[in-house]
């Protein structure tokens, strides 16, 4: 394990990373207090301060033992998650499918700032490795956060959306009784590589080929 390398990508990684995990977090109680439930503000998570969303176990100690335990080729994490209480919404269904996107939706937007930083830095000569890996960085983590919590499958943001988009009746009940067991099924399809080939990979080229598309009229008009 060469050690000056993963301190350099520790550090690389270590921004992006926690402005991923706090806005998104922050991103659901905002949308959820909009909606009318104020539990996350009363229980002080509707903040950017990362460390109000930080998970000892999953946010620090997992994704470092992933790390050492598989060279790298494999690493996973979470946050605390931000708590809602539906009970409070005038639309139950509906408003916590939008409390649901509204993560995924920032990590998306956060890429694409990521990548006007990119173009930033390019356009104004900056050849420094560090700062061109970091906005490269940020795009593909929060890339990553966007399409692996859209999978449809609670307890990720991606199956409380499909709650709210399917009828009222059994497959909104078989899709309860799933949630329990939901992160170790998840975490199957993960190993066995199930969502990285047929679900994450392809959401990834679609999302950069919307940034792409995106920011294409700027890089003309910059040229």
């Amino acid at each position: 394990m060469d050690f000056s390398n993963l301190i350099q990508t520790v550090l690389i990684y270590a921004l992006p990373v926690v402005f991923a995990i706090t806005v998104h977090e922050a991103a659901h109680g905002y949308v959820a207090r909009h909606f009318g439930d104020n539990t996350a503000w009363m229980l002080g998570r509707l903040t950017l301060n990362p460390i109000k969303h930080i998970d000892p176990i999953g946010t620090i100690a997992m994704p470092i033992l992933l790390y050492f335990a598989t060279s790298g080729a494999f690493l996973f994490g979470y946050a605390k998650p931000v708590p809602v209480d539906m009970r409070h919404f005038k639309h139950p269904k509906r408003d916590m499918m939008w409390v649901a996107l509204a993560g995924p939706a920032s990590n998306f937007i956060q890429a694409i700032l990521w990548a006007l930083v990119l173009v930033a830095l390019s356009l104004a000569g900056v050849q420094e490795r560090f700062f061109l890996a970091m906005a490269q960085a940020g795009i593909l983590v929060n890339l990553v956060m966007w399409a692996f919590n859209l999978f449809p499958l609670p307890p990720l943001d991606g199956g409380r959306v499909l709650a709210g988009l399917l009828p009222n009746g059994q497959a909104q009940y078989w899709l309860a009784r799933i949630e329990p067991f939901g992160f170790f099924i998840v975490m199957g399809l993960v190993i066995a590589g199930v969502v990285g080939s047929y679900w994450l990979r392809p959401l990834m080229n679609v999302g950069y080929t919307v940034i792409d598309f995106l920011l294409s009229p700027l890089l003309a008009l910059l040229r």
